[in-house]
């Protein structure tokens, strides 16, 4: 059973490696007659791109998506939509040193053990490469709900936080600086931690919160395929990420039921929103937000110990191009993986009425 396709209804197929000659996905499902903005589809691949900015891995790849099929006159037809991002810019020998060796924290090992053979260039597909694909598809889901506005951005990097609800934060300053913390200060602070970082040849984590505005309430399939549970679903399998946590989170639990619970107002939205937008797994059409937690990249510029495919014990040097943090990029594939998931319970809740 493969694991290379997201969604019931609005269903994403992608493939290709990193150093592969190209990668793609299949979109199926899409309702027939949306008519696309197709700068908006690139603007969203910019976002995401490698060499955007000084913090980020300088490999150069332009990003250009091409579609093949399942639009006509600018339009969905309803039939699958198939697409192609070709890789220009591989460098596939700085990879020839882990060919026989494993490196730590990354899937080599796993992958190798998986199939019995791997794509060794740039982790193959594990790379988080495949994520181009993933960003495609959420520009043509966010064309698909229209009205529901999904922002995410950087609210830490290592041990610099963003200790300020989404309520008190401008969203539209999300892009006015390379970091894509809305906070100018914050990010000042950030971008120079990153640099300091990288410097030493090593990498940090950070967290990205996404928050989701003018959700229609009913989206969910209770028991098994809840909201929270498919948006955790869909976080968790990005490159890179530990952990999801939505409304409350870990901090709920150590409140009490009298500060958590949520009153109603006579309109039934609430006057406070712990639930984060989801109460028994369906939106109640309060904003929807969660956190997002990325580790520090697993490669290191720096020497360090490591096994081979015999176990033997080898020192390694880590090469080639690569992001000291991985949030600011991550930024528009927490957007779009929120996007194919309201997408799929938007048209999944069509079906019941």
């Amino acid at each position: 059973m493969a694991g290379n396709s997201f969604g019931k209804l609005f269903n994403l197929t992608t493939y290709g490696e990193s150093h592969g000659a190209a990668l793609g996905g299949v979109i199926d499902g899409c309702p027939s007659g949306i008519e696309l903005d197709f700068d908006f589809i690139q603007n969203e691949l910019n976002r995401r791109k490698p060499g955007q900015s000084a913090i980020v891995t300088q490999r150069k790849e332009p990003d250009t998506v091409k579609f093949h099929s399942g639009i006509f006159e600018g339009k969905t037809t309803g039939t699958p939509i198939g697409f192609v991002i070709e890789n220009t810019n591989q460098k596939s020998h700085d990879y020839s040193h882990i060919k026989d060796s494993y490196r730590p924290s990354h899937a080599d090992y796993t992958y190798d053990k998986k199939y019995g053979f791997r794509d060794y260039r740039g982790g193959g597909r594990s790379s988080a490469r495949e994520t181009a694909c993933r960003v495609v598809a959420g520009a043509i889901a966010k064309q698909l709900l229209k009205n529901i506005e999904i922002k995410a951005y950087v609210s830490g990097v290592g041990p610099i936080k963003l200790n300020k609800p989404h309520t008190d934060i401008n969203l539209n300053n999300i892009e006015s600086n390379i970091v894509r913390c809305p906070d100018t200060e914050m990010a000042t602070k950030m971008e120079a931690f990153i640099k300091e970082v990288r410097g030493k040849g090593d990498t940090v984590g950070g967290i990205v919160t996404c928050v989701i505005k003018n959700v229609p309430v009913g989206l969910g399939e209770p028991v098994f395929d809840k909201l929270h549970a498919e948006l955790g679903k869909a976080m968790l399998s990005i490159n890179a990420v530990k952990g999801f946590e939505y409304g409350s989170g870990f901090h709920g639990s150590t409140m009490f039921g009298s500060d958590h619970n949520d009153a109603f107002n006579t309109d039934g939205t609430t006057k406070t929103n712990f639930s984060g937008g989801i109460q028994g797994g369906i939106s109640n059409g309060m904003d929807i937000y969660f956190n997002v937690a990325f580790k520090p990249v697993a490669t290191l510029i720096q020497e360090y110990e490591t096994i081979d495919k015999e176990g033997k014990v080898v020192q390694m040097h880590g090469k080639g191009r690569h992001d000291p943090c991985v949030v600011p990029r991550a930024v528009p594939i927490v957007e779009a993986m929120a996007a194919l998931v309201l997408a799929d319970f938007y048209l999944i809740n069509k079906m019941h009425n």
